[in-house]
């Protein structure tokens, strides 16, 4: 199963998508699986980075009732949830006016966006505690004392950290899901991965 639009080759015998904006999420919900102990491919279950919210559309075209007609879900961060509805209606899959009718299609809001909700999830000393084992606590602290980062509070200077250098993002993505508590992972996140269950 491929695409031209979407530049995506399926695997024969997939009944779902997971659509993320990007790979740093990717990685965040592949840890998780693991973590529950499901095994997505053998699921028929692909879990695709858009490269971008903005391509949201293409995929639901590709993927959803006009296309192929497989069960698609996915992630958005709260910014981005009025452009997902808009694209949920467009392609058939509902009308959704709400965010509980925005979940009721498979698509869950992160406030503000994942590394957000995985910083609340696990408090700030449990990211930094990740940030130490990973020998960049000094650059923790270089950013820290930036004049624009001063003011701001330790959660959002961590949001700051994640971001600040190419593929930093995705690599504390799955770091950060394995220090969560089974019982602490963003709803956001662990709502996806149920949505997907065979």
């Amino acid at each position: 199963m491929s695409s031209t639009a979407t530049g995506v080759e399926l695997a024969h015998g997939t009944r779902a998508v997971v659509l993320l904006e990007g790979e740093s999420d990717r990685a965040a919900l592949l840890a998780l699986a693991v973590l529950r102990g499901r095994d997505l491919a053998a699921e028929g279950v692909a879990v695709l980075a858009m490269g971008g919210i903005t391509n949201i559309g293409h995929f639901l075209d590709r993927f959803g009732p006009t296309g192929c007609g497989i069960t698609v879900a996915g992630l958005c961060d709260a910014g981005e949830e009025r452009h997902v509805r808009r694209h949920l209606a467009r392609t058939g899959l509902g009308t959704p006016t709400s965010r509980t009718q925005v979940e009721g299609l498979g698509f869950f809001v992160c406030d503000t966006d994942l590394e957000d909700e995985l910083i609340r999830a696990l408090g700030v000393a449990a990211v930094e505690r990740v940030v130490a084992a990973e020998g960049e606590l000094g650059a923790l602290r270089t950013l820290r004392h930036q004049p624009a980062q001063r003011e701001r509070s330790a959660a959002a200077q961590l949001h700051r950290f994640l971001g600040s250098r190419g593929g930093r993002k995705i690599h504390y993505a799955r770091l950060l899901v394995e220090a969560l508590a089974p019982d602490r992972v963003p709803r956001p996140l662990d709502a996806v991965l149920e949505r997907v269950r065979t």
